[in-house]
């Protein structure tokens, strides 16, 4: 089992087994996130897209959640909180 140097929470932890995405972003993932923030990432993706009821198919939903993915895992600006007032509802 390959380790990873994890800079979201600083501990070593179990490599990913592959680029969550084919790009950049996902390479860099791969190289600097261990398993269980790649799992928090997920939990908290999935609470996103619930909460405002996005479609993923939409570019600006995906938008969205990358930027939130890159705030959450690398602490790059801010992630979006859920404001329970605006459940299902998202204005873009």
């Amino acid at each position: 089992m390959e380790q990873v140097d994890c800079v979201r929470c600083g501990e070593t932890g179990r490599k990913l087994a592959k680029a969550p995405l084919p790009n950049e972003l996902g390479q860099r993932i791969l190289d600097s996130i261990d398993q269980s923030c790649w799992d928090e990432w997920l939990q908290h993706q999935t609470a996103l897209i619930n909460h405002y009821g996005l479609d993923v198919r939409d570019r600006r939903a995906r938008a969205f959640l990358t930027s939130n993915m890159e705030a959450f895992l690398f602490k790059e600006g801010d992630t979006d909180k859920i404001d329970t007032s605006q459940e299902g509802n998202v204005a873009w």
